[in-house]
């Protein structure tokens, strides 16, 4: 069996001005290069064999590296398929007169090991070692399903998005065309930019698309342009020394502080160069943030299609990000950190109140943008940093107090939510407040997850017509964790009810994810799944069948 170290590379480099770009950061061209370069000898070191780039995706860039600092690489073979393995990286950036070390940027790489002649291919598997090995092992099998069927969920999000019009997009002050985007940049395949066997090398590949993209970025933003991650490079077939590759790069979509710009590249020998006809050898998806000369986030305008072929791109990248959030919250494996508040009644008042505040705040946040739309049900997504939050509206045909008084009182919410096997009152707080004790169905095969939470209902006040009811999780000593559950927690989520008339109603489902909610949202985010539509759809139901019959089947 192979010992622990025989998938593993560790590369260290140093941050000299020749790396940097005009800012004196670490260019993501050069950073990407020494990734690949990493992850390559870690795969070769695991097959024995020569290795190309197949794919690199979910890169992550958490850090900036400056001139003098220390960036070291660790590349690792989490899982090995038939001819094909999964490689994990990691960058972290240290500063060598502090010694701070910061996580700069994770990535996961695919390579194909390249058999002599026509001999068979047959990996190893990777011997599991650790409890770590194992989890990174199961992991890896996860994100392989995502990748192959991202085709698929891809197709299926664009016919969706044709189906309904982005309604920020039309009719708004502010908006700009990707007509000056668009970047052509030639090279030519030297031998220094290939590996033994002539073949380009897919970090340098990578890093002059990084180069034509961040100047499409930088005509729309007017600003300091920086990458910020990568929906996925995807190498569809080889280039060899010689070969000019052709890189055009334009701007897809903007979404508030970040733009997408798609970057393709043709490769032709001398024949095919002469004739005009290329072979597309690579696309990759990359997402920059920029700054102006204060170093403030720059907010980029909405984009407005022009073109069929603006729309298409415009649409997709919305569809891209979807999955992107996908595999970024949902295949990352967060661990949960604890937000529960401790119960005090003797400061119950102020505990309720800050419950149903931080409700109202998130629902007026800005950056919310439309996720899909289902026979009426819209659903949202607000990423912030590292958090995720989800926001479903539906119009109801029932009176605004109706909707407040059935979706405020927990107890019925299994008649409804497909999620919910039981919830009961454990402590009645006062008329508008109780903490209730909740169990979930089972997710992914893993046990039951249990909640206590404090939920808080507030009627509208003068001149408002909006119903409030608040949840988030709290501690009580008289609940403890039990091991046939796995004790979550809510950090934020509840309903807004809006009248709209006397008869009808818009209700407002939020959540602000934590690790223990996101597996019951995940199919939603990535793509591959209408849970959350579905559980719409049943609340509205439920609604207006209890309108319908008098409330008495409920009441």
């Amino acid at each position: 069996m192979e010992q622990p170290a025989a998938s593993k590379v560790l590369m260290s480099q140093a941050v000299q001005p020749a790396h940097a770009d005009s800012r004196g950061e670490l260019s993501a061209g050069q950073l990407l290069k020494w990734m690949d370069t990493t992850a390559c000898l870690a795969a070769e070191k695991h097959a024995g064999i020569s290795c190309v780039t197949a794919s690199m995706d979910d890169i992550l860039f958490e850090e900036t590296a400056r001139i003098g600092q220390i960036v070291t690489i660790r590349a690792k073979v989490t899982r090995a398929f038939s001819t094909s393995m999964e490689i994990s990286i990691k960058v972290k950036v240290q500063d060598m007169f502090t010694g701070t070390e910061k996580l700069l940027s994770m990535a996961f790489s695919t390579f194909v090991a390249k058999p002599i002649g026509n001999k068979k291919i047959h990996l190893k598997p990777v011997a599991l070692l650790t409890e770590q090995d194992q989890l990174e092992h199961a992991l890896a099998s996860e994100r392989r399903k995502v990748r192959l069927q991202h085709e698929n969920t891809f197709n299926n999000l664009m016919e969706e998005c044709s189906k309904f019009d982005d309604p920020i997009c039309h009719e708004e002050e502010g908006t700009a065309t990707t007509a000056g985007t668009s970047v052509q940049s030639i090279e030519l395949v030297l031998p220094p930019h290939a590996n033994h066997h002539g073949n380009t090398f897919g970090g340098q590949i990578m890093a002059w698309m990084e180069t034509v993209a961040t100047i499409s970025a930088s005509r729309l933003c007017h600003g300091h342009p920086f990458l910020k991650s990568v929906d996925m490079f995807k190498f569809r077939g080889p280039s060899t020394v010689g070969d000019r590759l052709v890189f055009n790069a334009t701007v897809n979509n903007t979404f508030q502080n970040s733009v997408e710009v798609g970057v393709r590249v043709e490769a032709f020998d001398c024949q095919e160069w002469a004739q005009g006809q290329g072979r597309h050898i690579n696309s990759a998806f990359l997402i920059y943030n920029a700054v102006d000369d204060q170093e403030e986030l720059i907010t980029f305008p909405r984009i407005q299609p022009i073109s069929k072929d603006d729309f298409r791109r415009y649409q997709g990248a919305i569809a891209r990000k979807r999955i992107r959030l996908g595999r970024k919250y949902v295949i990352s494996h967060k661990k949960e950190v604890p937000f529960s508040t401790l119960w005090d009644i003797s400061k119950k008042g102020s505990l309720s109140n800050s419950n149903v505040e931080a409700l109202r705040s998130l629902a007026t946040k800005s950056g919310w943008e439309i996720n899909t739309t289902l026979e009426k049900i819209k659903i949202y997504t607000l990423e912030e940093q590292d958090v995720i939050s989800v926001k479903v509206e539906k119009p109801v045909n029932s009176p605004a107090h109706v909707a407040y008084h059935l979706l405020s009182d927990f107890t019925k919410r299994p008649l409804w939510d497909p999620h919910y096997i039981s919830c009961e009152v454990i402590d009645q707080v006062s008329e508008e407040d109780q903490i209730y004790y909740i169990t979930c169905s089972i997710v992914n095969g893993d046990r039951p997850k249990d909640f206590v939470v404090l939920v808080s209902g507030r009627k509208p006040l003068k001149d408002d017509n909006t119903y409030t009811v608040a949840m988030k999780s709290v501690t009580l000593p008289s609940v403890p964790p039990s091991p046939q559950y796995i004790r979550s927690e809510v950090i934020c989520a509840g309903f807004l009810i809006q009248a709209i008339d006397s008869s009808s109603c818009t209700v407002s489902y939020l959540n602000q994810m934590s690790a223990s909610i996101l597996p019951y949202f995940a199919g939603n985010i990535g793509g591959w799944s209408k849970s959350i539509e579905e559980a719409a759809a049943s609340c509205i139901k439920f609604i207006e069948n209890a309108t319908h019959d008098g409330l008495k089947s409920v009441l």
